[in-house]
């Protein structure tokens, strides 16, 4: 059932990101890993591929790193990424919260719940105690963590926020997403562990959510969500834990699962509406990668225009998984994005995939 069924909406009031203060290029990483003491030891397939993800066109010019210097990805000993997690997820999650707040013209004791969603880190009291305490939230805050949802945690997680807002208890809610990628770096001769090294970055993206609309600005009203879970395809896209560390499994066939299972979430939404693809007037897609993009643009049948948003995101600040679709939203909503029907979507381990019909104006 959707909020618009039972006559209860929800609103999209403020959205904020963030990221850590430092910004590396592509070009630094290469020479970083040119000087590391792991060069060396990886085979020359593994070298040729870390200079090909790097340095060739791959959709990504810079990425915030939590990081003094990006030398420091290579101590990759449990505990020091343990720390790094530990350290930045909290800032990172709050930072983000209270822009989300500040654009709602609200207050942190205004709220009546916390989600927060991470995968690359664990830390217990989890997150929400820490963004809880450092925002001044309520101490009667019903705080809820989500973890294990990968890249695609995002929609998850405001879909928590429905339900909450539909059941009655609850009429404004904080919605946050936090990932230090960083924090689960690994170098070895696996490609996929290579290229996520590559691509991704850090970051935190949030939203508050609300039964009322937003005083000011573009009015977002959140119609009716759909998730698919694929476990058949699970070992496609995960984290293992490995000599205890995180480990990101990423193959060759994420493009093509990404592409058609957002391709089955997005018509059996619009269907069930009554809705064509010609009706989005713009689109919000994870942006997971190039190929990624690229795939999603042949199999729904999207142009240049329609992924400009995402383009403009991975290219700024890589993969930021689940918090990526935060930045879209964001650089859609102040880069005056045509209003009407908008469709976001992500999608990540399990296989699962995620879109919201969302309407704009």
């Amino acid at each position: 059932m959707s909020m618009r069924q039972n006559g209860i909406p929800m609103f999209i009031t403020g959205l904020g990101t963030a990221t850590p203060p430092r910004r590396y290029t592509q070009q630094q990483c290469w020479e970083a890993f040119q000087a590391s003491p792991q060069l060396p030891q990886l085979d020359r397939r593994a070298r040729a591929t870390l200079q090909s993800v790097l340095l060739r066109e791959n959709g990504i010019r810079t990425r915030f790193l939590a990081l003094d210097s990006v030398s420091e990805v290579f101590a990759t000993d449990p505990d020091t990424l343990q720390r790094r997690f530990a350290r930045h997820a909290p800032a990172l999650a709050r930072d983000a919260a209270a822009r989300a707040l500040k654009q709602a013209g609200l207050q942190a004791q205004d709220m009546d719940a916390v989600i927060v969603s991470t995968c690359t880190g664990y830390v217990c009291p989890g997150l929400t105690s820490y963004v809880g305490e450092s925002l001044g939230l309520r101490q009667d805050i019903l705080a809820l963590d989500l973890v294990g949802q990968g890249c695609g945690a995002a929609l998850p997680n405001l879909r928590a926020a429905e339900a909450l807002l539909r059941a009655g208890g609850c009429n404004k809610v904080l919605s946050i997403c936090v990932e230090v990628c960083s924090a689960a770096f690994y170098v070895d001769n696996d490609p996929g562990v290579l290229i996520s090294a590559c691509l991704f970055g850090d970051g935190a993206g949030a939203a508050v959510l609300s039964t009322v609309p937003a005083q000011a600005g573009r009015r977002i009203e959140w119609k009716v969500a759909k998730s698919l879970h694929s476990p058949e395809e699970r070992d496609a896209l995960r984290f293992e834990h490995k000599d205890g560390m995180l480990r990101n499994i990423l193959t060759p066939q994420v493009p093509r699962l990404a592409a058609h299972y957002a391709g089955l979430v997005l018509d059996d939404v619009l269907s069930n509406e009554g809705l064509t693809r010609a009706v989005i007037a713009t689109w919000i897609w994870h942006p997971g990668g190039r190929k990624v993009l690229d795939a999603l643009q042949e199999n729904i049948g999207l142009s240049a225009a329609d992924v400009i948003w995402s383009r403009a995101v991975l290219s700024e600040f890589g993969n930021v998984s689940s918090p990526s679709v935060y930045f879209a939203l964001q650089a859609a909503v102040e880069g005056s994005a045509p209003g009407g029907w908008w469709w976001m979507s992500s999608f990540g381990a399990g296989f699962s995939c995620h879109g919201a019909l969302l309407k704009v104006s």
